[in-house]
Protein backbone atom coordinates (compact mmCIF):
# COMPACT_ATOMS: atom_id res chain seq x y z
CA UNK A 1 0.00 0.00 0.00
CA UNK A 2 0.99 3.80 -0.34
CA UNK A 3 1.47 6.07 2.27
CA UNK A 4 -1.77 7.90 2.04
CA UNK A 5 -3.61 4.05 2.03
CA UNK A 6 -1.38 3.52 5.43
CA UNK A 7 -2.38 7.10 7.08
CA UNK A 8 -6.26 6.29 6.50
CA UNK A 9 -6.31 2.53 7.56
CA UNK A 10 -4.26 2.60 10.43
CA UNK A 11 -3.67 6.06 11.97
CA UNK A 12 -6.60 8.44 10.95
CA UNK A 13 -9.21 7.00 13.47
CA UNK A 14 -6.99 7.96 16.26
CA UNK A 15 -7.00 11.65 15.06
CA UNK A 16 -10.50 12.10 15.46
CA UNK A 17 -10.51 13.98 18.71
CA UNK A 18 -8.38 15.98 17.61
CA UNK A 19 -9.24 18.84 15.34
CA UNK A 20 -6.23 20.82 14.97
CA UNK A 21 -4.63 16.81 13.29
CA UNK A 22 -7.25 17.58 10.44
CA UNK A 23 -7.84 14.51 10.04
CA UNK A 24 -3.93 13.42 8.79
CA UNK A 25 -5.04 15.23 5.53
CA UNK A 26 -3.23 18.04 5.79
CA UNK A 27 0.85 19.27 5.48
CA UNK A 28 0.25 20.51 8.99
CA UNK A 29 -1.29 20.59 12.45
CA UNK A 30 -2.89 23.43 13.13
CA UNK A 31 -4.61 24.72 16.50
CA UNK A 32 -6.44 27.43 16.06
CA UNK A 33 -7.13 28.29 19.19
CA UNK A 34 -3.62 29.17 20.08
CA UNK A 35 -2.36 29.84 16.45
CA UNK A 36 -0.63 27.41 16.19
CA UNK A 37 1.16 25.46 13.06
CA UNK A 38 3.81 22.50 13.22
CA UNK A 39 4.66 20.41 10.33
CA UNK A 40 7.43 17.26 10.71
CA UNK A 41 9.27 15.50 7.46
CA UNK A 42 11.55 12.61 7.46
CA UNK A 43 14.66 12.01 5.42
CA UNK A 44 16.56 9.25 4.32
CA UNK A 45 19.90 8.11 2.98
CA UNK A 46 19.14 6.73 -0.66
CA UNK A 47 15.68 8.06 -0.64
CA UNK A 48 15.41 11.48 0.18
CA UNK A 49 19.28 12.55 -1.23
CA UNK A 50 21.31 10.51 -2.66
CA UNK A 51 24.16 10.67 -0.35
CA UNK A 52 26.11 12.41 2.28
CA UNK A 53 29.17 13.21 -0.16
CA UNK A 54 27.70 17.17 0.15
CA UNK A 55 26.92 17.20 3.61
CA UNK A 56 26.06 21.29 3.95
CA UNK A 57 23.70 21.29 0.94
CA UNK A 58 21.76 18.11 1.60
CA UNK A 59 21.20 20.40 4.79
CA UNK A 60 20.19 23.36 2.89
CA UNK A 61 18.13 21.08 0.65
CA UNK A 62 15.79 19.28 4.06
CA UNK A 63 15.43 22.64 5.57
CA UNK A 64 14.17 24.07 2.56
CA UNK A 65 11.65 21.34 1.94
CA UNK A 66 10.12 21.14 5.35
CA UNK A 67 9.38 24.61 5.87
CA UNK A 68 7.77 24.97 2.58
CA UNK A 69 5.07 23.13 4.17
CA UNK A 70 3.99 25.90 6.11
CA UNK A 71 4.90 28.59 3.74
CA UNK A 72 2.38 27.20 1.30
CA UNK A 73 -0.38 27.28 4.41
CA UNK A 74 0.20 30.86 4.70
CA UNK A 75 2.13 30.91 7.58
CA UNK A 76 5.84 32.44 8.31
CA UNK A 77 8.17 29.41 9.94
CA UNK A 78 9.84 30.82 13.43
CA UNK A 79 11.04 27.67 14.86
CA UNK A 80 12.56 24.46 13.72
CA UNK A 81 13.68 21.43 15.70
CA UNK A 82 16.45 18.71 13.87
CA UNK A 83 16.58 15.01 15.01
CA UNK A 84 19.49 12.80 13.33
CA UNK A 85 20.36 9.17 13.00
CA UNK A 86 24.50 8.45 11.80
CA UNK A 87 27.82 7.35 12.61
CA UNK A 88 31.53 8.35 13.16
CA UNK A 89 31.74 9.00 9.35
CA UNK A 90 28.68 10.81 8.69
CA UNK A 91 28.56 12.71 11.50
CA UNK A 92 32.50 13.43 11.19
CA UNK A 93 33.89 16.76 12.95
CA UNK A 94 34.05 18.27 9.19
CA UNK A 95 30.95 17.17 8.04
CA UNK A 96 29.37 18.48 12.06
CA UNK A 97 31.00 22.00 10.84
CA UNK A 98 29.42 22.20 7.05
CA UNK A 99 26.19 21.18 8.95
CA UNK A 100 26.18 24.29 11.51
CA UNK A 101 27.84 26.07 8.79
CA UNK A 102 24.71 25.57 6.41
CA UNK A 103 22.12 25.90 9.44
CA UNK A 104 23.50 29.21 10.40
CA UNK A 105 23.13 30.22 6.66
CA UNK A 106 19.46 29.17 6.32
CA UNK A 107 18.56 30.61 9.68
CA UNK A 108 19.42 34.07 8.34
CA UNK A 109 17.95 33.68 5.41
CA UNK A 110 14.48 32.23 6.34
CA UNK A 111 14.44 33.86 9.67
CA UNK A 112 14.17 30.93 11.92
CA UNK A 113 15.52 29.69 14.95
CA UNK A 114 17.23 26.09 15.80
CA UNK A 115 15.52 24.98 19.12
CA UNK A 116 15.93 21.59 19.99
CA UNK A 117 16.19 17.74 18.08
CA UNK A 118 17.73 15.06 19.17
CA UNK A 119 20.70 12.68 18.02
CA UNK A 120 21.07 8.99 17.49
CA UNK A 121 23.65 6.62 16.54
CA UNK A 122 23.15 4.54 13.75
CA UNK A 123 24.36 3.45 10.59
CA UNK A 124 21.46 4.55 8.26
CA UNK A 125 21.88 8.02 8.03
CA UNK A 126 18.24 10.32 8.48
CA UNK A 127 16.85 13.36 9.76
CA UNK A 128 13.86 14.49 11.00
CA UNK A 129 12.67 18.26 10.87
CA UNK A 130 9.70 20.04 12.71
CA UNK A 131 9.04 23.19 11.83
CA UNK A 132 6.69 25.70 13.28
CA UNK A 133 4.92 28.94 13.19
CA UNK A 134 2.24 30.96 14.28
CA UNK A 135 -0.75 32.26 12.66
CA UNK A 136 -4.61 32.79 13.40
CA UNK A 137 -5.82 31.07 9.91
CA UNK A 138 -3.77 28.67 7.29
CA UNK A 139 -5.00 27.58 3.46
CA UNK A 140 -6.31 24.14 3.94
CA UNK A 141 -6.27 21.59 1.39
CA UNK A 142 -9.36 20.59 0.09
CA UNK A 143 -10.93 24.00 0.02
CA UNK A 144 -10.76 23.87 -4.01
CA UNK A 145 -13.83 25.28 -5.91
CA UNK A 146 -15.96 24.62 -9.82
CA UNK A 147 -13.79 27.02 -12.25
CA UNK A 148 -10.95 28.25 -9.70
CA UNK A 149 -7.64 29.00 -11.23
CA UNK A 150 -4.74 26.63 -10.72
CA UNK A 151 -1.53 28.76 -10.41
CA UNK A 152 2.18 27.22 -9.51
CA UNK A 153 5.00 29.64 -7.91
CA UNK A 154 8.48 29.47 -9.77
CA UNK A 155 9.71 27.25 -12.22
CA UNK A 156 9.50 23.04 -12.25
CA UNK A 157 11.78 20.35 -13.44
CA UNK A 158 15.12 21.87 -12.58
CA UNK A 159 15.27 19.57 -9.47
CA UNK A 160 14.83 16.24 -11.74
CA UNK A 161 17.36 17.85 -14.27
CA UNK A 162 19.72 18.27 -11.23
CA UNK A 163 19.37 14.86 -9.66
CA UNK A 164 19.82 13.16 -13.27
CA UNK A 165 22.95 15.25 -13.54
CA UNK A 166 23.67 13.62 -10.19
CA UNK A 167 23.06 10.18 -11.27
CA UNK A 168 25.09 10.77 -14.84
CA UNK A 169 21.69 9.88 -16.61
CA UNK A 170 22.54 12.89 -18.30
CA UNK A 171 25.68 14.65 -19.81
CA UNK A 172 25.21 18.62 -19.62
CA UNK A 173 28.11 21.27 -20.26
CA UNK A 174 29.76 22.39 -17.14
CA UNK A 175 27.69 26.00 -16.52
CA UNK A 176 23.92 23.45 -16.86
CA UNK A 177 25.34 20.49 -15.00
CA UNK A 178 26.14 23.61 -12.31
CA UNK A 179 23.13 25.43 -12.49
CA UNK A 180 20.91 22.38 -12.38
CA UNK A 181 22.49 20.61 -9.42
CA UNK A 182 22.40 23.81 -7.55
CA UNK A 183 18.83 23.82 -8.17
CA UNK A 184 18.32 20.27 -6.74
CA UNK A 185 20.01 20.82 -3.36
CA UNK A 186 18.94 24.88 -2.93
CA UNK A 187 15.00 24.96 -4.46
CA UNK A 188 13.68 28.56 -4.63
CA UNK A 189 11.28 28.81 -1.36
CA UNK A 190 9.18 31.99 -1.24
CA UNK A 191 8.87 33.69 2.03
CA UNK A 192 7.35 36.47 0.85
CA UNK A 193 4.24 34.10 -0.54
CA UNK A 194 3.60 33.40 2.92
CA UNK A 195 2.54 37.11 3.74
CA UNK A 196 0.05 37.29 0.87
CA UNK A 197 -1.52 33.58 -0.16
CA UNK A 198 -4.10 33.84 2.46
CA UNK A 199 -5.79 36.80 0.86
CA UNK A 200 -6.77 34.91 -2.34
CA UNK A 201 -5.83 31.54 -2.37
CA UNK A 202 -8.73 28.90 -1.89
CA UNK A 203 -5.91 25.64 -1.43
CA UNK A 204 -3.13 24.89 -1.53
CA UNK A 205 -0.02 22.50 -1.30
CA UNK A 206 3.66 22.60 -2.02
CA UNK A 207 4.93 20.76 -4.75
CA UNK A 208 7.27 17.72 -3.27
CA UNK A 209 6.29 14.65 -4.70
CA UNK A 210 5.70 16.05 -8.05
CA UNK A 211 2.64 18.41 -10.12
CA UNK A 212 -0.07 15.97 -11.06
CA UNK A 213 0.82 13.76 -7.30
CA UNK A 214 0.33 16.59 -5.36
CA UNK A 215 -2.41 18.14 -7.13
CA UNK A 216 -4.39 15.08 -6.47
CA UNK A 217 -3.80 15.36 -3.34
CA UNK A 218 -5.03 18.63 -2.76
CA UNK A 219 -8.04 17.68 -3.96
CA UNK A 220 -8.57 14.49 -2.91
CA UNK A 221 -11.68 14.53 -0.75
CA UNK A 222 -13.67 16.29 -3.17
CA UNK A 223 -15.48 15.29 -5.99
CA UNK A 224 -13.52 17.96 -8.44
CA UNK A 225 -11.21 17.10 -11.47
CA UNK A 226 -9.05 19.60 -13.14
CA UNK A 227 -7.80 20.85 -16.56
CA UNK A 228 -4.07 21.75 -17.25
CA UNK A 229 -2.09 23.39 -19.99
CA UNK A 230 1.58 21.72 -20.68
CA UNK A 231 2.26 24.81 -22.28
CA UNK A 232 1.46 27.11 -19.62
CA UNK A 233 3.48 25.08 -16.97
CA UNK A 234 6.15 27.41 -16.19
CA UNK A 235 9.83 25.75 -16.89
CA UNK A 236 13.14 27.08 -16.87
CA UNK A 237 15.27 28.96 -19.99
CA UNK A 238 17.86 26.32 -18.92
CA UNK A 239 15.78 23.72 -19.23
CA UNK A 240 14.12 24.53 -22.27
CA UNK A 241 17.61 24.43 -23.50
CA UNK A 242 18.19 21.15 -22.56
CA UNK A 243 14.48 19.95 -23.79
CA UNK A 244 15.07 21.06 -27.11
CA UNK A 245 19.24 20.07 -27.53
CA UNK A 246 18.42 16.97 -26.31
CA UNK A 247 15.34 16.06 -28.13
CA UNK A 248 13.29 15.74 -25.43
CA UNK A 249 9.73 15.90 -23.90
CA UNK A 250 8.37 18.73 -21.60
CA UNK A 251 5.95 16.16 -19.95
CA UNK A 252 8.16 14.03 -19.03
CA UNK A 253 10.24 17.05 -16.78
CA UNK A 254 7.51 18.77 -15.20
CA UNK A 255 6.03 16.25 -12.56
CA UNK A 256 8.61 14.59 -10.80
CA UNK A 257 8.82 16.48 -7.61
CA UNK A 258 11.57 17.77 -5.26
CA UNK A 259 10.16 21.42 -6.90
CA UNK A 260 8.78 22.49 -3.27
CA UNK A 261 6.98 25.49 -5.39
CA UNK A 262 3.57 26.23 -4.14
CA UNK A 263 0.42 25.09 -6.01
CA UNK A 264 -2.86 26.84 -5.08
CA UNK A 265 -6.39 27.59 -6.73
CA UNK A 266 -8.09 30.55 -6.41
CA UNK A 267 -11.41 32.26 -7.98
CA UNK A 268 -11.21 34.04 -11.22
CA UNK A 269 -12.23 37.55 -9.65
CA UNK A 270 -8.50 36.69 -7.97
CA UNK A 271 -6.22 37.50 -11.45
CA UNK A 272 -6.02 40.78 -11.04
CA UNK A 273 -5.01 40.55 -7.16
CA UNK A 274 -2.31 37.77 -8.00
CA UNK A 275 -0.44 39.54 -11.05
CA UNK A 276 -0.48 42.44 -8.76
CA UNK A 277 1.31 40.38 -5.93
CA UNK A 278 3.55 38.78 -8.42
CA UNK A 279 4.75 41.89 -9.92
CA UNK A 280 4.87 43.71 -6.03
CA UNK A 281 7.21 41.39 -4.59
CA UNK A 282 8.88 39.22 -8.12
CA UNK A 283 7.25 35.90 -7.61
CA UNK A 284 6.79 33.80 -10.29
CA UNK A 285 3.37 33.42 -9.99
CA UNK A 286 1.63 31.56 -12.91
CA UNK A 287 -2.13 30.36 -14.21
CA UNK A 288 -1.74 26.74 -15.40
CA UNK A 289 -5.41 25.11 -15.51
CA UNK A 290 -8.95 25.01 -14.13
CA UNK A 291 -10.71 23.03 -11.40
CA UNK A 292 -13.33 21.58 -13.16
CA UNK A 293 -16.71 19.17 -12.01
CA UNK A 294 -15.78 15.70 -11.24
CA UNK A 295 -18.37 14.75 -14.31
CA UNK A 296 -14.95 15.65 -16.26
CA UNK A 297 -11.78 13.71 -16.41
CA UNK A 298 -8.69 15.58 -14.76
CA UNK A 299 -6.31 15.64 -18.05
CA UNK A 300 -3.21 17.39 -19.16
CA UNK A 301 -3.30 19.09 -22.63
CA UNK A 302 -0.54 19.76 -24.79
CA UNK A 303 -0.08 22.16 -27.48
CA UNK A 304 -2.51 20.55 -30.12
CA UNK A 305 -5.42 20.51 -27.67
CA UNK A 306 -5.01 16.39 -27.04
CA UNK A 307 -4.92 14.40 -23.58
CA UNK A 308 -1.88 13.31 -22.61
CA UNK A 309 -1.46 10.57 -20.65
CA UNK A 310 1.74 10.82 -18.22
CA UNK A 311 3.38 7.27 -16.84
CA UNK A 312 5.09 9.10 -14.26
CA UNK A 313 2.81 11.47 -12.09
CA UNK A 314 5.03 11.70 -8.98
CA UNK A 315 6.17 10.29 -6.34
CA UNK A 316 4.69 7.91 -3.55
CA UNK A 317 6.40 5.73 -0.65
CA UNK A 318 4.82 1.97 -1.00
CA UNK A 319 5.35 -0.27 1.99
Amino acid sequence: MHEFELIKSYFQKLSENSSSALNLNDDVFFNKKNRLVVSVDTYTEGNHFLNFKKPDLVIKKIIRASISDIICKGVQPKYYFISGSGNKKTFSKSNLLKISKSLNQEQRKYKILLSGGDTVFSNKLSFTITSIGFSKDIVYRNKAKINDDIYVSGNLGDSYLGLLVLKNKIKLNRFLSKYFIKKYFMPDIHLKLAKKIKKFANTSIDISDGLLADLDKMLNDQKLSYSLDLRKIPISNNLQKVLVLKKLSKSNYISNGDDYQVLFTASKNKRRIIKKMSSNYRIKLTKIGSIQSINKKSCLIDNKKKTISLKNKGYFHQF
